[in-house]
């Protein structure tokens, strides 16, 4: 797949996470604990992190939340937050004060433009960016009755509309979101603003589903716009553990070979009556132990092969991997084989060299 070159956009700082201006494309999500638990959200974020999120939004939907909100600030000052704001430009100036990194709110949706002027203020002198966020399901009545429905080009004229209303306070370190639950209406809602606006851009399908049709839904619509060059920020929206989101956002990223922080890449066939090893088992079995023993930031490339006619050749090109025999695997380093194992040695054979490249790499 031939890849376009990166969008070139401005650049926001959301706390020590740039986005936009060719800065590396960062990991979203957002809790789903109740932001006045304190502990819960506190270790909702905690697990975030440690799955490889860099940002992480919080829902604010009253004042008692903006005190936890502050709580979490001062107990992890390192990690970006963003205060999900929907109304209440009080809020919002709350959020601010407790030291958020970002706020996502729309203005048009504030009312008053000297309430807007005050939180854009708020954000200017505090150095906070302000994320507009059009889904599909909260457009404007004014625009829906323009276009009779949530049309691509009417999400990309609803962001264009609040973000015009920040540029009249003079604020624009503006990131822009359009979500869609139709994966066609995302794409094409950001294509539109990809060509009308240099704002950095967070791609995303919204309300896509559950952990499996929500992950294959996000990997289309946020993959092919950002082999297009477009997208700066991505989350991946499942009715599911927000950890699996962190992981699947950066799934599509190694996919497309945008991590910066290189993956384990796995590369296994998908079995056919040619197989000569249990492979489905062994893969899963191999899975759990790169999880469990915190292998898969280890940038290697392992081919899981189930027999003798693409096994070898895939094998070689891979930096260790295992070609099926008649109940028994052959290791390859490299392309060299190096030993015939029993199927019950292969896992532990494969684990145990990916743990001396770790070794000789750090």
């Amino acid at each position: 797949m031939m890849m376009s070159a990166r969008r070139k956009t401005r650049q926001i700082k959301v706390g020590n996470i740039r986005i936009g201006g060719g800065a590396p494309i960062s990991v979203q999500s957002m809790t789903n604990s109740d932001p006045l638990d304190f502990e819960a959200t506190r270790a909702q974020i905690l697990a975030l992190r440690d799955a490889g999120c860099d940002i992480v939004r919080l829902a604010i939907p009253n004042a008692a939340s903006v005190q936890t909100l502050a709580r979490l600030k001062d107990s992890l000052p390192a990690l970006p937050l963003v205060a999900d704001i929907h109304f209440d430009y009080k809020l919002a100036l709350g959020a601010l004060e407790a030291g958020v990194d970002k706020i996502r709110i729309n203005p048009g949706n504030i009312g008053d433009p000297d309430r807007v002027r005050t939180v854009a203020d708020a954000a200017r002198l505090r150095g906070v960016p302000i994320r507009i966020g059009v889904n599909s399901g909260s457009l404007e009545k004014h625009i829906l009755a323009k276009y009779g429905a949530p049309t691509p080009e009417a999400l990309a004229e609803s962001a264009l509309y609040h973000a015009s209303i920040l540029e009249a306070c003079d604020f624009r370190d503006i990131a822009i979101s359009v979500k869609a639950s139709t994966v066609r209406d995302m794409i094409e809602a950001n294509r539109i603003l990809a060509q009308k606006t240099d704002y950095p851009l967070h791609l995303g399908v919204t309300e896509a589903g559950g952990a499996h049709m929500g992950s294959i839904k996000s990997a289309v619509g946020i993959g092919t716009l950002l082999a297009e060059g477009i997208g700066d920020t991505v989350r991946v929206s499942l009715t599911a553990d927000p950890v699996l989101e962190v992981k699947e956002g950066r799934a599509i990223l190694s996919a497309l070979d945008l991590l910066e922080e290189k993956q384990i890449d796995v590369v296994s066939c998908p079995t056919c009556g040619r197989t000569k090893i249990d492979l489905i088992p062994l893969l899963s079995q191999f899975e759990a132990e790169l999880d469990r023993l915190s292998l898969r930031n280890v940038p290697v490339k392992v081919a899981f092969m189930g027999c003798i006619v693409n096994g070898p050749g895939e094998a070689r090109e891979a930096d260790i991997g295992v070609a099926g025999g008649d109940g028994v695997g052959v290791i390859f380093r490299r392309g060299v084989p190096m030993e015939r194992v029993k199927m019950d040695e292969i896992v532990p054979t494969l684990i145990k060299e990916i743990c001396s490249m770790k070794e000789k790499q750090s």
